[in-house]
C-alpha cells in the first residue's frame, strides 16, 4: 500500500473523531441539568416560613430505615452512605412535589454532611394522603474518622394539590 492511502485513512479517522466530539459536546450542552429540572418541578412550592408550610410539614413524617441503611468504602479511601427511609403523608393533601434535606450529624448534633433532593416527583409521581413511600439517598465523601452518629430528615419544600 502506498503512503497516500495511509494519509487518507488518517485524515478520515481524524475527521470522524472531530465530528463525534462536536456531536457529543453539542448534545451535552443542550441537556438541562438535573438541578435545573428539580427547580422546575418545585416551582410554586411552599417553603419554610409560611403558615401553609408549617401546617403541612407537621403532618409529613420521615423515619430512617436502619435495616436498609448501609455504608461502603470507596477505592479513594472515602466512605459512601446509602440512607434508606420512609415518608408518610398525613397532611390530608396529595403531594405533587416534596423536597427534603438529609443530614448526617455527629454525637453532639453538629452536621457532618447533608444532601437536599426532590423525592416527589423524582422518585415517585405523587404521594397520596395516608400513603407511605420509600426513599433512598446516597451521600458521598465521608472520611473514616467522621462521627456519623445520627441521621436527620427535614422537609424543605412542598407542593400539594
Amino acid at each position: 500500500m502506498d503512503s497516500s492511502g495511509n494519509g487518507k485513512k488518517i485524515i478520515g479517522t481524524v475527521l470522524i473523531a472531530v465530528l463525534l466530539f462536536i456531536t457529543t459536546t453539542g448534545f451535552y450542552s443542550t441537556c438541562t441539568s438535573r438541578q435545573g429540572i428539580q427547580q422546575q418541578q418545585m416551582e410554586g412550592a411552599v417553603r419554610e416560613g409560611t403558615p401553609e408550610f408549617e401546617a403541612l410539614t407537621k403532618r409529613i413524617v420521615i423515619q430512617t430505615d436502619e435495616n436498609n441503611t448501609m455504608q461502603s468504602p470507596t477505592g479513594m479511601g472515602t466512605i459512601t452512605m446509602f440512607i434508606a427511609g420512609k415518608i408518610r403523608n398525613f397532611s390530608g393533601k396529595t403531594l405533587t412535589g416534596l423536597e427534603i434535606r438529609v443530614t448526617v450529624v455527629d454525637q453532639l448534633g453538629k452536621p457532618v454532611k447533608d444532601k437536599t433532593l426532590t423525592v416527589v416527583p423524582s422518585q415517585q409521581d405523587k404521594l397520596e394522603t395516608n400513603q407511605t413511600m420509600p426513599v433512598r439517598v446516597m451521600i458521598e465523601g465521608f472520611s473514616k474518622d467522621d462521627d456519623r452518629a445520627m441521621i436527620r430528615w427535614k422537609v424543605t419544600a412542598i407542593k400539594a394539590e
